[in-house]
């Protein structure tokens, strides 16, 4: 399948949005699938620990990988900054190889097996519940729970959002694609409630409009240090057991192949694996850190070894053209 065949691919699945670039056109050029949001402050932090002068455009992490694997060798980036690693996986073709000193700096779990990528951060899927409406006890412990009938209107879920679609292609993986394919189908007819985001999933259920849904675990964090504690009603609810329900995924980073600012790109790579910017995402982000010996001293996180989320190669979510393929199908895209 030719790069243009697969970019297309991956846009059916998206919402088309304007694409953002700030900076100049010198130094190093940044494809972020991360929400500036989240992450323009770390990039700050890194043209100031670097001294690279840093042109970061922001968009989908769909959507760039599109636009990667679009621009093919021509592309003006430097470095992919995903929010997870089947994005990072799809466009693996035109990574670069990370020197080994680099890929030392996250576990082997945390790191693409043909050495193109690594990862920078890890997040939880979690069940996020309104207590008032759902006891923790009755919540879905398992991907068959989810397509209970009795959940029928009550979940809400992302249907454009990278972590949703990784998650998808985490089913595939573990459990197969007749499974995937029989889930999706139950999971539609659930009628589960379509939501822009993780953030809006999240509203809803504070504000005593959704019962339940599936977002990321650090979302809740962000409320809680935006709000306080006592005004958040939502709870989370940790899906352990190994099922895909409790999915452990990466954001990372990837240097693009044949670019002119490979020691910046290094540098930045770099510079993501260390303590000052691991303690950003523990602390600013409430994600969880990848490198040894860091841990959020503002979140109460529960430590990321206690999670016990499916046993999976992050390295093999890279098949996100056949997962939108599936979505579609389903009418889940």
């Amino acid at each position: 399948m030719s790069r243009r065949a697969r970019a297309l691919m991956l846009t059916l699945a998206l919402i088309a949005t304007p694409l953002a670039a700030c900076g100049g056109e010198d130094g190093l050029v940044i494809y972020s699938g991360r929400n500036e949001a989240l992450v323009g402050g770390v990039i700050e932090q890194l043209e100031k620990a670097t001294g690279v002068e840093v042109t970061v455009r922001y968009g989908s992490t769909g959507e760039m990988a599109a636009q990667l694997l679009e621009e093919g060798d021509g592309t003006d980036a430097d470095l992919f900054f995903a929010q997870d690693a089947g994005a990072l996986g799809a466009v693996s073709d035109l990574l670069a190889d990370l020197p080994a000193d680099v890929l030392a700096l996250a576990p082997e779990e945390y790191r693409a097996d043909n050495g193109r990528w690594v990862a920078t951060s890890a997040r939880a899927r979690v069940v996020a519940y309104d207590p008032a409406k759902v006891a923790e006890a009755d919540l879905p412990g398992s991907l068959d729970d989810v397509v209970d009938p009795k959940w029928k209107g009550k979940i809400g879920f992302a249907p454009t959002n990278g972590s949703w679609q990784a998650f998808v292609t985490s089913i595939r993986v573990i459990k197969g694609e007749d499974y995937a394919k029989q889930w999706l189908a139950k999971f539609a007819a659930n009628e589960p409630q379509r939501f822009e985001n993780n953030v809006a999933i999240l509203t809803a259920i504070n504000d005593g409009q959704l019962p339940v849904g599936l977002i990321n675990h650090y979302y809740w964090y962000a409320k809680v240090a935006e709000l306080g504690k006592d005004a958040v009603k939502a709870k989370l609810h940790y899906v352990g057991g190994g099922d895909p329900l409790g999915l452990v995924n990466v954001a990372g980073v990837g240097v693009l192949a044949g670019n002119d600012q490979n020691d910046a790109a290094q540098k930045a790579v770099r510079f993501l694996l260390s303590e000052q910017a691991q303690r950003y995402f523990a602390d600013e982000t409430a994600e969880y850190p990848v490198a040894p010996g860091v841990a959020s001293t503002k979140h109460d996180l529960p430590p990321l070894s206690e999670l016990n989320g499916p046993d999976i190669d992050l390295s093999k979510l890279s098949t996100l053209q056949e997962t939108l393929a599936l979505l579609q199908e389903a009418g889940l895209s």
